[in-house]
């Protein structure tokens, strides 16, 4: 049993959990037995934080469907060994160095020194945000519903958003919400901080207590931290930028708003686009050049340690900086005046390769069962599904029981990452002694 084996196995096993859970008469508003389909569907996109739904989430499931929901997409969201661990530390148990490296796995970075204080830091942050959301949100909602239902889809959203997984409690999701700025900060933000990572956030927290308590010592940004905000500002300024000229002419978007709401419009879509399933406009009456620019900024992601998905803002900002080294003829990747190992490099063209071979794969076997589909809308489904964005142009619901669980593996894939998959399956690569003789390939 090995660590990536660990992993994926365990997001298996919160899935069926989660599934008979939902499969009982008590998770429907109906009270009768859920369709399984539906709740396999759903509770993978919980624990993917995706936000994909086949059904209406506030009116098909009961509270205790909508509860079992949202316990799903916060354990999705920590992740399987992230949770395991804080059990143990409940438990007063001890990591040993398996344990550790479990850890350094799952959030892809040396964690192997600390770990103990690093999982409360963790929980805490979570907490924090969570928490702050939740007050805010309540403000919002309490003007339109008793104090139990506001404060229930306060916590609901506050959770779906600061995971990444645009689960909504209502029928339009937050479109009737566009003119709300609170909603339109609150929401973004928690998506936001949620999608940069917590190693972000607590760098971010070290940098700010180094200057507000003017410490002489110099606090020297990680590539990481420099990698991830610039990247994530320069995207969510791009996005904004792109929404807002693409859909200003189109009748069934941002047309008839005026100027500010199409400019939160534009700003809330450029934020969910890459992480979360949110949305405040009709995606599916989206222009083909918005759905097009859509689906690459949900193939981009979110950031590596962060409770979204996609290939990430390093592996792009690694893979720019590549072309652009060869281009102007150097041998080495330089990053802020830092090179990129060889090994990083590697690892970020696997990454790529394996999530474009994925996201090609499941759309035409897709297109191939339901060809009374647009393929792009197709597209979009599948990268929104394996990037566990959870926006959709509408057909998800009316795809076959076979794309379905197509969607479904893609959701699992997507989570749980292309490469720690194959190494589950495939198991650990194992050294060798061996070296080969170099020859030249005609490239390009």
């Amino acid at each position: 049993m090995t660590i990536s084996r660990t992993i994926c196995l365990g997001f298996l096993a919160l899935i069926a959990v989660g599934t008979l859970l939902l499969l009982m008469p008590f998770s429907t508003s109906d009270g009768s037995w859920n369709d399984p389909i539906v709740a396999l569907f759903t509770v993978t996109s919980a624990v993917c934080v995706t936000g994909l739904v086949v059904v209406d989430t506030g009116s098909h499931f009961s509270f205790w469907g909508e509860l079992i929901i949202v316990v799903m997409i916060q354990l999705g969201g920590l992740g399987y060994m992230m949770i395991t661990t804080f059990l143990m530390l409940l438990i007063g148990r001890k990591f040993d160095l398996r344990q550790r490296l479990a850890i350094q796995d799952s959030f892809d970075r040396p964690f192997v020194q600390g770990s103990t204080s690093l999982i409360r830091s963790i929980i805490a942050t979570t907490l924090i945000f969570e928490i702050t959301g939740i007050l805010l949100l309540l403000k919002v909602f309490s003007a339109n519903f008793d104090s139990e239902q506001s404060l229930w889809l306060a916590i609901f959203h506050s959770v779906s958003a600061w995971n990444n997984a645009g689960f909504g409690l209502f029928p339009d999701n937050l479109m009737s919400y566009r003119a709300s700025w609170l909603i339109n900060l609150v929401i973004p933000g928690l998506i936001i901080f949620g999608g940069l990572g917590y190693q972000v956030i607590f760098e971010m927290y070290l940098w700010i207590e180094n200057r507000l308590k003017n410490k002489r010592a110099i606090f020297v940004l990680s590539l990481n931290f420099k990698v991830v905000i610039s990247t994530t500002f320069f995207l969510l300024v791009l996005g904004t930028v792109a929404f807002f000229l693409t859909e200003l002419k189109n009748q069934a978007t941002l047309a008839p708003f005026p100027l500010h709401e199409k400019i939160l419009a534009a700003w809330f879509q450029s934020v969910v686009t890459r992480t979360a399933g949110f949305n405040s406009i009709d995606i599916g009456k989206m222009t083909t050049a918005g759905l097009l620019f859509t689906i690459g900024l949900m193939f981009i992601g979110a950031s590596p340690s962060g409770t979204g998905g996609g290939i990430k803002t390093t592996t792009l900002r690694i893979i720019t900086n590549c072309t652009r080294s060869v281009l102007q003829g150097n041998e080495n990747v330089v990053i802020y005046q830092r090179e990129v190992p060889n090994s990083l490099i590697l690892k970020a063209v696997a990454v790529v390769f394996g999530s474009v071979m994925t996201v090609i794969c499941v759309t035409f076997i897709i297109s191939f069962l339901d060809p009374d589909f647009d393929s792009i809308q197709i597209l979009f489904e599948v990268v929104s599904a394996f990037a566990t964005v959870g926006l959709s142009t509408g057909i998800t619901a009316s795809l076959s029981s076979w794309a379905k669980l197509l969607l479904i593996i893609t959701m699992y894939i997507g989570r749980v990452g292309v490469l720690l998959l194959m190494a589950a399956i495939l198991g650990e690569p194992r050294p060798s002694v061996l070296q080969y003789p170099e020859e030249n390939l005609l490239v390009g």
